[in-house]
């Protein structure tokens, strides 16, 4: 879920949300309850991959994967040839 900056022009109060995609701009202050609140831009919404389980490697390119499993197979057949 992305995160945006609030920043409210009567009382000065800043913040951070976490909102769905969908949701639609706060326009009231959580502090001063006046209709002066507006959405700061940001650097951009990134995506945070907390707890176990995220890899870098999970999201590969097509090409990475081929030749990952290439190399694989070959060592594979090295091992099977030092065996015989």
């Amino acid at each position: 879920m992305p995160h945006y900056d609030y920043l409210c022009d009567a009382c000065g109060y800043q913040f951070e949300l976490f909102q769905s995609i969908t949701a639609g701009v706060k326009r009231k202050c959580p502090k001063c309850n006046k209709m002066k609140l507006r959405r700061l831009i940001g650097p951009g919404a990134a995506i945070m991959f907390k707890g176990s389980g995220f890899y870098k490697t999970d999201y590969r390119s097509d090409s990475y994967k081929k030749g990952a499993e290439a190399a694989k197979k070959a060592k594979t057949k090295g091992k099977e040839k030092e065996k015989k």
